[in-house]
């Protein structure tokens, strides 16, 4: 039996292979950032949610008390959030009428978070964060 080669080979030559991996590390750098950005942003919107969530049952519970509590149950909220990403945590003065509920990071891609270290949310609605971005980033306005 006699193979015949008419000198064409099938498939990919070095300098092949070597431009299609620079492309598509090129491509790599370009998208991971944008990636780990936007799933940093998804546990914060997480974050804002049960925040915003909390001091909406927190008003509710003082018209029906005439008191602000300091636990979550009584709010029906759980800690940490529904992926895990943040523990809640609330800070009370019934004395001044005042409270303060805090999003600290728990788990997750939040841990490298160094714009948005923490959301917090009070009785007057005021949205701070601690970091190094401004509360309105944070806060995604």
């Amino acid at each position: 039996m006699i193979i015949r080669n008419n000198g064409k080979q099938k498939g990919f030559t070095l300098i092949e292979l070597m431009i299609a991996v620079a492309i598509l590390g090129i491509i790599a750098s370009i998208a991971l950032p944008s990636y780990f950005e936007h799933v940093k942003r998804t546990a914060r919107a997480e974050a804002i949610t049960a925040l915003l969530d909390a001091a909406n049952k927190q008003e509710q519970y003082f018209v029906d008390n005439r008191e602000y509590t300091t636990t979550l149950s009584d709010l029906g909220v759980v800690s940490p959030t529904e992926n895990g990403f943040y523990s809640l945590a609330i800070d009370v003065d019934n004395a001044a009428g005042t409270f303060e509920i805090t999003a600290t990071p728990a788990a997750g891609p939040v841990l490298k978070d160094d714009e948005c270290k923490t959301l917090s949310i009070n009785d007057i609605g005021l949205r701070t964060s601690t970091g190094s971005a401004d509360s309105g980033k944070c806060w995604g306005r």
